[in-house]
């Protein structure tokens, strides 16, 4: 009886030490990979617009509505003739109803020539294209337009030419590995020179793909750019 007494304590004994050795195994290895390190990942690309929205937009002044709407439907026309002799098709090019302004009605500025020049027009003629490099190509020959007698507002910042991309899906997969690849780079520089061991991803984060034109006057090149976060493990 004695003798089993003995043995149970001795293996009861040996049980919390057992025990207790996990136990303290287990809190080094848990504050080992509560170790880590955040590092972010830039990927980059230069691409080219692949979509061009080009506004053509005019004034005309009169003192004859009827008159006015005439003229601007006249001008449309010759901007269209202009533009499909640049290669644009007829479906690319769309034309706004005409904003009329009633200069009397407003009751605001030269009383003489609000009579003489009541009413003030506005057109708009916008290309809606694939074919970015035509509209480079167009937009200097403007002039042509202007020595035909049709006033431009060029000047105005709503009139100014958008060059779109918009074929981002197909460099998603690649820019994502990228910036995925030197976020790692940069991880493992960081254990190196902490003398450490670089584990496993503890977390990962994807940031938003931003496009920007690439400088004021190249509107037509765009910046990609995406942001990869990752959190690794570390180990001694």
């Amino acid at each position: 009886m004695g003798n089993n007494r003995l043995a149970a304590a001795v293996v009861m004994a040996l049980g919390m030490v057992i025990a207790a050795w996990l136990l303290a195994d287990g809190i080094v290895k848990f504050k080992q990979f509560e170790r880590s390190v955040e590092v972010k990942g830039l990927a980059e690309r230069e691409v080219p617009a692949d979509t061009a929205i080009w506004p053509i937009a005019f004034s005309e002044a009169d003192a004859d509505l009827a008159h006015l709407y005439q003229t601007l439907q006249n001008k449309n026309g010759v901007i269209i003739d202009f533009l499909q002799s640049q290669g644009f098709k007829p479906e690319e090019i769309s034309v706004s109803a005409p904003s009329i302004n009633d200069r009397q009605a407003q009751d605001y500025g030269n009383a003489e020539l609000a009579n003489r020049l009541r009413y003030t027009g506005k057109s708009v003629v916008t290309v809606y294209t694939r074919q970015v490099d035509a509209v480079l190509k167009a937009m200097p020959k403007l002039a042509v337009l202007g020595e035909q007698g049709i006033a431009l507002n060029t000047g105005d910042y709503e009139n100014r030419a958008r060059f779109l991309f918009t074929s981002l899906n197909a460099l998603k997969p690649t820019m994502i590995e990228e910036a995925t690849r030197n976020a790692r780079q940069a991880a493992e520089k960081f254990a190196k020179d902490s003398a450490s061991t670089l584990g496993k991803i503890k977390r990962a984060s994807q940031g938003q793909f931003s496009i920007e034109d690439r400088d004021g006057s190249t509107a037509h090149i765009k910046k990609v750019r995406v942001v990869s976060t990752v959190d690794y493990f570390l180990a001694d």
